[in-house]
């Protein structure tokens, strides 16, 4: 399994619209071969920013690559431009392979 996540600045002050804008989209995930799951977190706040976290879970590293380069990963990000100013700097990616998964048994 591979995790891909985004990690944003949120500017103080947008993180409500931010979120609408996040929890409103077209993701089209559902419809890519080898995806997983996906999670939106909201992480604590620093002096000048939020941070909010995508990490996305997929079923190899190679499926991860094969969606950025498919129509759903262009149509989900159409216009995403359009909100920089409600960030302190473009998203930052992170992509691990999992090593380990704990469960309750």
């Amino acid at each position: 399994m591979f995790i891909a996540m985004d990690r944003s600045q949120v500017s103080l002050g947008e993180e409500e619209a931010v979120e609408r804008v996040w929890l409103s989209r077209a993701s089209y995930l559902a419809d890519v071969p080898g995806f997983a799951e996906v999670h939106m977190l909201r992480d604590p706040a620093a002096d000048d920013h939020e941070l909010r976290s995508s990490p996305i879970v997929w079923w190899s590293r190679g499926d991860c690559k094969d969606r950025a380069r498919s129509w759903a990963f262009h149509a989900a990000h159409r216009g995403a431009g359009d909100h920089k100013p409600m960030y302190l700097a473009p998203p930052r990616f992170e992509g691990s392979n999992l090593m380990q998964t704990v469960t309750p048994s």
